[in-house]
């Protein structure tokens, strides 16, 4: 026998018993965007490989090690996506998104980096995302938060996640602040670890998000940015605390908090969990005022965040988790060919009267008592038998797999109000 062949290392299969956890997410974000006027956008997988090098950078981890790059058959440097932002800003582009006023769109799918898998972090990971173009005030930086917070009621999870914001100010302002740490760092370069040092003139405020225990002490004894900042970045980032706790939403304020491109500016929070270990961020946003442009759009301001959807599941894994609306509402059981020519008759009939309706019918033959285990399996509430004498009578026998009521008889004619009223599914 030929060796089977096993998935890529980090690309992981989600099998039907973990779906109804992604399918849950991914309906409380699809109705969540709604309710906030937001537009689904679909992107491309794979993109130029100059887009992420001058939206990134060259020098980062995720270009120079993570990406999953290759030549086409023209000789084009190709990638598959690391992450969103990128593609949105030049899909807003190149299709005029900007010319048309304020945009709010969000997107969901695959990303790829071609790191060490661990728990949380694999090489091809889900992605939700935001992205809001042409929005300069802190309304829309309070709204991104406002909204999220909102999602984590929805998903169940408010008391698993909690927030943290920060400031970069404008990139004036940081690019002072960037010069003041460099020179604190290079007269303590011996305390410095190998990420550090390569990152101390390509990408120095990294370093302050650095995890490495022996330098906490050297990190917490370094310049503050808040001590460079602009009043405008001050009033910016005032107005969004005033505005988060108007609406009752609890913070932390964290001067580490950082993002190393120079393209983000002002607001920048991460929703954090202390549940799944190291893998403690579920959700980060920020501005990025100056990626527009920097792309070869004109100067627009944006804001938005990502959040992975592994670790929302992951989270979800840790509660109780209620499967009923993904299971069948009824299982079909037949029993001969009279009964399953009769059967996909009903079915038909019944999908057509009850959109809504979620019903399985048994193909593959084989006694009613095999059938009625899998009917209990597939998590149905009811199981609705066609056989001899029910196809006499016009007739469906219906059985309560999930309560004790006595077994029933319904006329054919009168199942779909049955179901109707059991399930509230609307008739045509």
């Amino acid at each position: 026998m030929a060796n089977a062949v096993q998935a890529i290392r980090g690309m992981n299969d989600i099998l039907p018993a973990e779906t109804p956890r992604w399918q849950f997410v991914e309906q409380a974000f699809r109705e969540l965007m709604a309710g906030y006027g937001y537009r689904q956008i679909r992107l491309p997988l794979v993109e130029k490989t100059e887009l992420f090098k001058r939206s990134i950078g060259e020098v980062t981890d995720i270009v120079e090690k993570e990406m999953y790059t290759f030549e086409d058959r023209n000789g084009d440097s190709l990638s598959l996506r690391p992450e969103g932002t990128a593609g949105c800003v030049r899909a807003a582009i190149q299709n005029s998104l900007l010319n048309q006023g304020a945009q709010k769109l969000w997107y969901a799918g695959p990303m790829f980096r071609h790191e060490r898998p661990q728990k949380g972090r694999y090489r091809q990971f889900y992605q939700l995302g935001v992205e809001v173009f042409g929005l300069s005030g802190p309304d829309i930086d309070a709204e991104l938060i406002v909204l999220t917070a909102r999602l984590w009621q929805r998903l169940g999870l408010a008391q698993d996640v909690h927030l943290e914001i920060n400031t970069l100010g404008t990139s004036e302002s940081r690019r002072a602040y960037r010069a003041v740490l460099v020179e604190y760092f290079n007269a303590h370069l011996d305390q410095l670890d190998e990420d550090s040092r390569r990152r101390l003139h390509s990408n120095p405020l990294r370093i302050l998000d650095s995890k490495n225990p022996e330098m906490q002490a050297l990190i917490e004894a370094a310049p503050r940015l808040q001590d460079h900042l602009d009043d405008e970045s001050n009033a910016h980032f005032a107005r969004v605390r005033e505005l988060l706790e108007a609406v009752g939403i609890p913070y932390r304020v964290n001067p580490r908090l950082v993002r190393g491109l120079d393209y983000y500016a002002k607001t920048v929070f991460e929703w954090v969990t202390d549940k799944l270990g190291a893998q403690g961020t579920v959700c980060a946003g920020g501005r990025f005022d100056g990626l527009v442009e920097q792309l070869g759009g004109k100067p627009t301001p944006a804001m938005g965040f990502a959040l992975g959807m592994e670790r929302l599941v992951a989270l979800l894994d840790e509660r109780p988790f209620d499967e009923t609306p993904y299971c069948p509402h009824a299982y079909l059981l037949l029993a001969g060919e009279q009964a399953e020519t009769a059967g996909l008759q009903l079915a038909e009939q019944l999908r057509d009267t009850l959109p809504a309706l979620r019903l399985q019918v048994h193909c593959g033959g084989g006694s009613i008592k095999s059938q009625m285990k899998k009917a209990d399996r597939s998590g149905a509430a009811y199981a609705l038998i066609l056989g001899d004498q029910e196809l006499t009578e016009q007739r469906v026998t219906v059985k309560d797999l999930r309560g004790d009521r006595p077994q029933q008889q319904v006329a054919q004619n009168e199942l779909a109000g049955f179901l109707a009223r059991e399930f509230t599914l609307a008739q045509d």
